[in-house]
């Protein structure tokens, strides 16, 4: 159960608790369920199933109706990516893929988080070589998630659970030998593709490590001489090679 779900419904209870007791203590608004006024009773009897249907209502919709999938193109979040891939975490053939892309979204959050810090540490926001390092990082970024962009563009065409019962038929002797092979390298294909973009994720990360260790490591430096850092050498290698791969 999603824990912002539950606190949500937590909130509305509250919410609606705290205004029933506004409305119906006495000496505050004035409302009294069996007074001498039957307004007054019909409003208080009127507030209270409203407020038990609302609840019914917030319960379905947050405990058990699924949240409408946000298109991969308009995705521009850590959370919008988390939440689109979450969909398929209990997929069994997927399921170490996702939970790979799942950690892999945690790992570069944390890592872009690690050189703000250091960065700050390290040097003024106005100069240079801050502005050089914060390009790059934002340049690895958009490459990283458009890696799982890739991911999820594969994934919403890849019917996983037709997949799994064409899985579980292979043994039957309803398809010919040749049908078998060609729906099996289909998904296999798609599953390549799948695991290239996490692979390539993976060497995102690895770079990133290495400019993280570069800069820990940093004194007093020329902005010019950050071109010429490994690290720094070897995400940009990466950056226009995937821009070349791209046009």
């Amino acid at each position: 159960m999603n824990s912002s779900r539950l606190l949500k419904l937590l909130l509305l209870i509250i919410g609606i608790v705290i205004l029933n007791i506004i409305v119906l203590s006495p000496g505050l608004l004035g409302v009294e369920i069996g007074g001498d006024s039957a307004l007054e009773t019909a409003s208080g009897v009127t507030l209270l199933t409203v407020s038990l249907l609302v609840i019914l209502y917030g319960s379905y919709v947050l405990l058990f109706k699924s949240p409408v999938a946000t298109p991969v193109k308009d995705m521009n979040s850590h959370e919008d990516y988390a939440a689109a891939l979450h969909q398929y975490k209990n997929v069994n053939v997927l399921k170490k893929d996702i939970a790979l892309a799942l950690d892999q979204l945690e790992r570069i959050d944390k890592k872009k988080k690690l050189l703000w810090d250091i960065l700050g540490q390290r040097f003024e926001p106005t100069e240079i070589s801050y502005r050089k390092f914060v390009s790059v990082i934002d340049e690895v970024e958009k490459l990283f998630y458009l890696n799982i962009r890739g991911v999820l563009t594969k994934l919403n065409v890849f019917d996983a659970s037709e997949f799994a019962a064409f899985a579980r038929r292979q043994k039957m002797p309803l398809f010919t030998g040749k049908l078998v092979q060609e729906r099996q390298e289909l998904y296999n294909e798609y599953l390549t593709f799948v695991r290239g973009y996490l692979g390539a994720n993976e060497e995102i990360l690895l770079k990133v490590d290495k400019l993280l260790l570069e800069i820990s490591q940093l004194g007093n430096v020329d902005y010019r001489e950050i071109e010429e850092m490994p690290g720094m050498k070897e995400i940009d290698q990466l950056i226009k090679q995937t821009k070349y791969y791209n046009q």
